[in-house]
């Protein structure tokens, strides 16, 4: 079997309004698992989109041997139609062209070998337990978000490539659909990059590889020992900066201590001075030399002190390499200890059976089942963002959705623009400190929320739900995880875990659910409701 590498030499890269992405970065790709993580914003996809050969660098060069299929994390709701989302929609066009005559080498060449790939499509589609029927030709709109995943997915175990580079496989995919993919996945033979926060995946990659500030940077092992290794660097980061402010106050107080010292001698030898008796120019020489030694101490002292400064701010800087993040809320008024009640509920999509809720303060609700089942119905219809088939809902106190689509953060509205008008008594300089907290800085919330990073998107909606005014006292969560980065996956969960009101949340994120700690989990199926204990 021929071993392909995929290799980055000294690649620099520039967005488009100027900013400076990568410089002098140079990184060899193991033909291995791999598993690719970084902060929201640190560049992760733009790589891809490089080592797939869809961007040039601006100096440097991308080296690689074999074919390498990328595939990006779709939007919702998907565009084109559902070929173009699977990858292969050019081929398709060629193949259809051909069959009508064309000559055309292009054609021939966009083909390949792969003149059976209708057939393999339609394969993967009945493995993934996509829809009879459903035709390459059909917009891609039309599908759900975990549909719409699975068909990008498709065209990826269908395209015998070399390398697959995969951004975000697992987002909107049900539990047991991310199975299915992890199984692919483990039975994939070629080179794999997979830009992931997903834990679960993650922990079935061969290494981990992770992209900041400094460059990339690769751990051998999957999850769990990426973990242990950052952890560990971290205290070892910790205790180095320990170590080099005790360094710096020392050097600080010796350079007190000398200049006192100094001062004394000075002063003594002036007193001495006007009391011997001796020529001037003696005492004019004695000075000058006095005068030498304590310049050249002083140079000494102060070079010692501009290096234990120059450890400091090394050792402050690789202690903020990975900045801990905080999400907090309002306090709020307490209310009333019912939230929100549903008598009879029969949603107008998904599951038809009828559902009962008395939703209570502190309560956290899971909401669990197969895509498509009516998950994401429900929270809009608890919202009253859609009409109930039948029954009835009534609110007691202020609630909040963050769903799928980000809708609060649409067009070219920036994330602060967006936070203020949800709360608009709010001091702007207030609003950006908590959206700093997040690690958005000064730049990133004032640009339009369209050239963000998914990542981004979903933090200014986070914080455009939590920071509003009134104070929600409901939180309806659809899949909140989808697109975080790892810092901001702690932070929702320390939040969610300390979180007094009331929770709904859609969710096929294992670690988020067990840190969530529900008190009750709603499952949905084909056949109706289920309340069961959480496991």
């Amino acid at each position: 079997m021929t071993t392909h590498s995929l290799t980055l030499d000294r690649v620099s890269y520039r967005l488009a309004d100027g900013r400076s992405l990568f410089s002098e970065l140079s990184f060899s790709f193991e033909p291995v698992a791999t598993g690719l993580v970084g902060a929201n914003g640190a560049g992760k996809s733009v790589l891809a989109r490089l080592l797939a050969g869809q961007l040039t660098p601006d100096s440097g060069q991308v080296r690689g041997s074999g074919r390498v299929f990328l595939l990006p994390t779709p939007g919702y709701p998907p565009r084109g139609t559902v070929g173009e989302l699977a990858g292969v929609g050019d081929a398709l066009a060629a193949l259809a062209r051909i069959e009508a005559g064309s000559v055309d080498e292009a054609d021939f060449a966009c083909i390949g070998d792969r003149w059976d790939l209708r057939e393999r499509l339609q394969q993967q589609w009945q493995q993934l337990g996509l829809p009879d029927g459903l035709d390459p030709s059909q917009p891609a709109a039309r599908l759900s978000g975990g549909q719409a995943m699975r068909v990008a997915l498709s065209g990826a175990w269908a395209s015998n490539a070399d390398w697959l580079i995969l951004d975000e496989p697992s987002n909107h995919l049900d539990a047991r659909h991310r199975q299915q993919l992890y199984e692919h996945l483990q039975q994939w033979r070629g080179g794999l990059l997979a830009i992931s926060h997903d834990r679960g995946l993650l922990a079935r990659m061969q290494q981990i590889v992770e992209l900041d500030g400094r460059g990339l940077h690769r751990y051998g092992g999957a999850w769990q020992d990426y973990v242990d290794a950052r952890t560990a660097e971290r205290e070892a980061a910790a205790a180095q900066l320990d170590h080099a402010r005790a360094q710096h106050r020392q050097q600080q107080r010796s350079a007190r201590e000398q200049h006192e010292r100094q001062q004394q001698r000075q002063a003594r030898g002036n007193r001495d001075a006007k009391q011997a008796n001796q020529a001037p120019i003696l005492l004019g020489g004695q000075k000058q030399r006095a005068e030498a030694t304590q310049g050249r101490a002083q140079q000494i002292q102060a070079d010692r002190l501009q290096a234990s400064a120059q450890q400091l701010r090394s050792a402050a800087a690789a202690v903020q390499a990975a900045p801990e993040l905080a999400l907090f809320a309002h306090e709020g008024e307490r209310g009333s200890a019912r939230l929100l009640q549903a008598q009879d509920l029969v949603l107008p999509y998904g599951c038809a059976a009828p559902l009962q809720l008395d939703i209570r303060r502190g309560q956290r609700i899971a909401v669990v089942g197969d895509n498509g089942s009516g998950k994401s119905t429900l929270l809009r219809v608890l919202a009253g963002q859609e009409s109930a088939r039948s029954g009835s809902v009534q609110q007691h106190a202020p609630l909040a959705l963050l769903d799928q689509q980000l809708l609060a953060l649409a067009g070219d509205r920036s994330i602060l623009d967006t936070v203020q008008a949800a709360n608009p008594a709010a001091a702007p300089a207030e609003l950006r400190t908590r959206l700093a907290l997040l690690g958005l800085d000064a730049q990133r919330i004032q640009r339009p929320a369209s050239s963000l990073s998914d990542g981004e998107r979903v933090k200014g909606a986070l914080a455009s739900v939590l920071y509003a005014r009134p104070t929600p006292q409901l939180l309806l969560l659809d899949e909140p995880s989808n697109a975080l980065d790892l810092s901001a996956l702690q932070a929702l969960e320390s939040l969610l875990g300390a979180w007094e009101g009331g929770l709904v949340m859609v969710s096929h994120d294992t670690h988020l659910l067990q840190a969530l700690r529900p008190t009750q989990v709603l499952q949905v199926s084909a056949e109706g409701w289920q309340w069961r204990d959480p496991e």
